[in-house]
């Protein structure tokens, strides 16, 4: 079902007048639905369906009745009923406020949802071009923030990407979950309907292009607060990706920069500092919508068949967490259509250890002739032992007898380079990106 709301964005997503039209395109919708089933003539269901949008029903009208009655669905029903004529006597046949106010809402989250998974379509794609692009190109790979073993800057693409997607799979599954119909009455047994009930259930959700749920009740908040726990995952998964581009982009690593427009200025009062525009406003958003999983878990403790403390903690968060993890997908996908990547940089920090990066390689050679504890401690002392100011990584090798017992001066310098020690790290780059672009697809 498309919204005859105006085209959207996460500024609009839940003001006032967006959740309005969206309460009569659910009511018009169970008129619709109701007169197929002749539970309300076919004719009321089109004078219900003309009538049902703002700009008919009058905005300004509507405002004033909702400061009358703090009710907004009566309100609004009754200013519909009064527009629609004759068939304004079928308006909200059988429905709850509830029903209406939490369809409308989940319709316009999965609006939201649509432009969340464009945008991360399009990071997806980007970091796949990164993969195989950068499938070969050295960089060291770092734990606790220090020098461990060469990699390719593919291959930290390709962690990105599996971590991504795990996070797409996640909000598929809460997406599958919350996109269900909540209509079921006063309390959800819709009694209102008779023996229909069921049947009017499942041709509304039908008709909304949502599933059906058994128990179509109004203290489902759990769908709810699964959803933005879901998408708050997502938030810790972008934010770890940020932080990592955004450590990069320190003037003392310089591996990555942001593509910035002519013109950028970076400081009022440094004439030569160019700051990093887009990571920043990224890692602001993620870390304010992580914090909204806790309080989303507050709403699922609802009590018996409807709990209006509940619902407005939960309207309350929504407003805040829809639109945030839009626009946080979209200023993603920004940043990562700017990342440039400085190869030589690259290079060069890989090289800062003086091959000392690759002696994995070098004790690895020796274990099978020394032992492997032997070969670890063999030359994690030759290491440790060495001055950088006397000698090199390589040298310091070449002077321990040991090692030139068994290896030879050629093997040392070829077991040291670190452009020859990545793993893997190419090919799980190419089939990242492969996997990668086909989660963009599907997204």
């Amino acid at each position: 079902m498309m919204l005859n709301t105006p085209a959207l964005t996460p500024g609009t997503l839940f003001a006032r007048e967006t959740l309005w039209q969206s309460w009569l395109d659910v009511e018009a919708a169970l008129s619709e639905v109701q007169a197929e089933m002749g539970v309300i003539p076919e004719s009321a269901a089109q004078g219900i369906r003309d009538a049902a949008r703002l700009d008919v029903i009058g905005i300004e009208a509507l405002e004033a009745d909702i400061q009358v009655t703090h009710a907004p669905i009566l309100s609004l029903t009754r200013l519909l009923a009064r527009t629609a004529g004759e068939a304004g006597a079928y308006v909200h046949w059988g429905a709850t406020t509830q029903n209406v106010m939490q369809t409308g809402r989940i319709l316009l989250v999965r609006e939201a949802d649509r432009e969340i998974r464009k945008a991360l379509a399009g990071v997806l794609t980007r970091f796949s071009d990164l993969a195989d692009t950068h499938a070969d190109t050295l960089m060291a790979g770092r734990t606790n923030r220090q020098h461990a073993l060469p990699i390719t800057f593919g291959f930290k693409v390709a962690g990105w990407i599996e971590e991504l997607t795990r996070s797409v799979d996640r909000l598929d599954g809460g997406a599958r979950r919350l996109f269900a119909l909540p209509f079921g009455g006063a309390v959800g047994a819709m009694h209102a309907f008779g023996a229909e009930g069921r049947e009017l259930n499942r041709r509304l959700a039908a008709r909304l292009g949502l599933r059906e749920l058994l128990v179509p009740g109004r203290t489902n908040n759990d769908l709810f607060a699964d959803y933005v726990v879901q998408l708050s995952l997502l938030a810790m998964t972008v934010e770890r990706i940020a932080s990592e581009l955004y450590l990069l982009m320190s003037q003392e690593i310089g591996e990555i920069s942001e593509r910035l427009d002519h013109g950028t200025v970076g400081s009022s009062t440094m004439p030569h500092k160019i700051n990093p525009k887009y990571v920043v406003r990224v890692l602001a958003d993620t870390a304010e919508l992580r914090g909204l999983a806790a309080p989303a878990m507050e709403t699922g403790r609802s009590s018996h068949e409807g709990d209006s403390a509940t619902n407005q903690l939960l309207g309350s968060i929504l407003d805040r967490a829809i639109p945030l993890a839009w626009d946080m997908a979209r200023r993603f996908e920004g940043l990562i259509a700017r990342i440039e990547v400085n190869a030589p940089v690259m290079a060069r920090n890989a090289n800062l250890t003086g091959g000392a990066i690759a002696t994995e390689r070098l004790m690895m050679m020796l274990a099978p002739m020394i032992g492997r504890a032997e070969a670890h401690d063999l030359v994690h002392h030759a290491i440790e032992n060495h001055s950088e100011e006397q000698c090199s990584v390589a040298d310091a090798l070449r002077n321990d007898s040991t090692v030139l017992a068994h290896l030879s001066d050629a093997q040392i310098a070829d077991a040291l380079d670190p452009t020859g020690y990545c793993g893997d790290s190419s090919s799980i780059a190419r089939d990242a990106a492969i996997a990668g672009r086909r989660t963009a697809e599907r997204l």
